[in-house]
């Protein structure tokens, strides 16, 4: 009997969500009886369901995906079937791989695209291991899109107005929201780490315990989805936009990561003697060369770029420095064995697959061009200029004309994804803002 079968046996479970992530990171798929799931493992999807933009549209430029519309086979990974603690009968949650009738990968499929730069590290003989910070704003409930967001009630009855940055009060203020989050991720194996207060109002982050790196991008495409749930049911939303609020801080979604040799086990950012590598120092370089090209896979919506403004808590650059959280790139006070980088470039609202495949893509490069990186910034990173695009549309420009990363994701990936971004770029521009209204109607 397979795994899959095993645990739908063992569980009793009647009902599964077949899932898959799309370009944007949200779960797509369907819901199928266990026992009619059970014959396949699996499902058959449109290819198009990888073009679909967060609007619900589709770009004109299709030339990534077959014109007649395939389907594609969509496999159930074993190692990811969860139960889904939330539903009202018992129920699994299956992500998937996607493949043609032929057998070959469909390469716009996030996930692969992630397998990908794991493969590559596999051919070197070096395993990544990761783990991610995700920031999330509990907010008030929102049904009018107009209307700017604010910072639900908590057991007190008041709304929090300050900033509270570490205080254990804050999140007690939500304990019974907390509780459920807890159980939730205990139930679906999330291993969250530590939860802490932000420095924005009601703005959460918790760390996941680092691990196999496709492992950890499960996990953290699951806790959005847990954390949405788990406030739906006390009546607020846990939102991963990167800048849901104009005057509070935005969400990153920080990337620790590392590279151990698999036949050691050894992290091979650290020498024998417990200092640090060269292979460190060339993976800090590759991130600084190659970020900026990929900063659209790190922050792919319009939105990313309203986080990343100089004082306000995000980089601006890709400097680098020792426990400096004013850089891109930290490297955290640890013992050799936990040596690494912390990439705090990422927002919350990015896929997960994505932003962690350009992330250690980006230090492979690095790794296997012998990349040397600039000094370690001792002072504050703020007060030097930028080094990321400022627009979607600029770092899609990038990432389209630098041809080592394009090699590496696959250009019908690139193309796809591309095609995804710009799609929503231009959805955006059809839109006036209330700013535009206050001051250029009577002024220009």
């Amino acid at each position: 009997m397979s795994d899959i079968k095993q645990f739908l046996r063992d569980h009793s479970i009647s009902e599964v969500e077949a899932i898959v992530a799309d370009m944007t990171g949200v779960a797509r798929g369907k819901i199928m009886p266990a026992e009619k799931y059970a014959e396949d493992e699996g499902m058959r999807l449109p290819e198009s369901i990888f073009l679909q933009t967060v609007t619900g549209e589709y770009p004109d430029d299709d030339s990534a995906i077959n014109p007649s519309e395939i389907d594609i086979d969509l496999v159930g990974d074993p190692n990811s079937i969860r139960v889904v603690p939330w539903a009202p009968e018992p129920t699994a949650q299956v992500i998937h791989d996607c493949f043609y009738d032929d057998g070959r990968v469909v390469p716009m499929s996030p996930r692969f695209v992630l397998r990908r730069v794991i493969e590559l590290y596999a051919a070197k003989g070096w395993r990544p291991v990761v783990a991610p910070e995700l920031e999330f704003f509990l907010v008030d409930p929102n049904v009018d899109a107009d209307y700017p967001l604010k910072p639900p009630v908590g057991r007190s009855g008041r709304p929090e107005i300050g900033r509270q940055a570490y205080s254990i009060a804050a999140v007690n203020e939500f304990d019974p929201l907390f509780d459920d989050i807890y159980a939730f991720c205990e139930a679906q194996s999330i291993d969250i780490d530590t939860l802490i207060h932000e420095d924005g109002a009601a703005q959460m982050e918790i760390n996941l315990i680092h691990g196999d790196a496709l492992d950890l991008a499960d996990q953290a495409f699951l806790f959005k989805r847990t954390a949405r749930e788990a406030a739906l049911r006390h009546k607020m939303y846990a939102t991963f936009m990167a800048k849901p609020m104009a005057n509070e801080p935005g969400s990153a979604m920080h990337i620790h990561q590392s590279v151990v040799d698999t036949s050691t086990g050894q992290n091979v950012f650290s020498t024998p003697e417990g200092g640090p590598s060269p292979l460190f120092f060339s993976h800090i370089a590759g991130l600084q060369k190659y970020l900026p090209a990929a900063m659209s896979l790190v922050a792919p919506n319009v939105n990313s770029y309203r986080r990343i403004t100089r004082y306000n808590m995000a980089p601006i650059n890709v400097q680098w420095g020792y426990d400096n959280r004013t850089a891109g790139l930290r490297v955290p006070t640890s013992e050799p064995a936990n040596r690494r980088v912390e990439n705090r470039l990422a927002g919350s609202d990015a896929n997960p697959y994505l932003a962690i495949a350009a992330s250690l893509a980006c230090g492979y490069l690095g790794m296997i061009e012998g990349l040397k990186p600039t000094e370690p910034v001792t002072g504050s990173a703020y007060e030097l200029p930028f080094g990321l695009p400022m627009t979607l549309a600029e770092s899609l420009r990038m990432l389209r004309g630098c041809k080592p990363l394009v090699e590496l994701f696959g250009e019908r990936f690139v193309l796809a994804y591309g095609a995804v971004k710009e799609n929503e770029h231009e959805t955006f521009l059809r839109v006036i803002s209330s700013w535009e209204r206050e001051h250029l109607l009577l002024n220009v």
